[in-house]
């Protein structure tokens, strides 16, 4: 008999003491939660005068395990320089591992705290380089 009361104590003291705590349910629309500084949410581009600062590398869709990055390249013709025409995220594929950030070689992919990714059409879950962008 002590054998099988011993637990049935045991949880009901735990039982107990979690009557006795402080909630911790948010109410989310109004109480928003605080999300970790290292917290992978939606990708961004930051942005480098008039375009994102992309120079069209090929290196986040060759590191992305999920291949959900499209990136095409084109060049400016006065200067020269190589730079992303398209850049396109799958979301719906996406595994926010963040591979893409770790390997840009000139920090033009971040990733952000924005975690509400709803949506109701499977169209809205393709990310294009202007959504992407950073607007700051």
């Amino acid at each position: 008999m002590l054998n099988v009361a011993s637990p049935l104590i045991n949880g009901l003291k735990i039982t107990l003491q979690h009557l006795f705590k402080k909630p911790v349910t948010l109410q989310y629309p109004t109480e928003r939660p605080v999300v970790g500084p290292r917290f992978r949410g939606l990708h961004a581009l930051n942005r480098f005068h008039d375009r994102s600062k992309c120079v069209a590398c090929y290196l986040c869709p060759t590191v992305c395990p999920a291949k959900c990055i499209t990136v095409e390249a084109a060049e400016d013709p006065i200067t020269h320089e190589k730079y992303a025409s398209r850049y396109d995220i799958d979301i719906l594929r996406c595994i926010f591992c963040g591979y893409c950030v770790e390997a840009c070689p000139v920090d033009a992919v971040k990733m952000t705290e924005n975690f509400e990714l709803a949506n109701y059409k499977r169209e809205d879950f393709a990310y294009t380089q202007e959504m992407l962008t950073d607007k700051k």
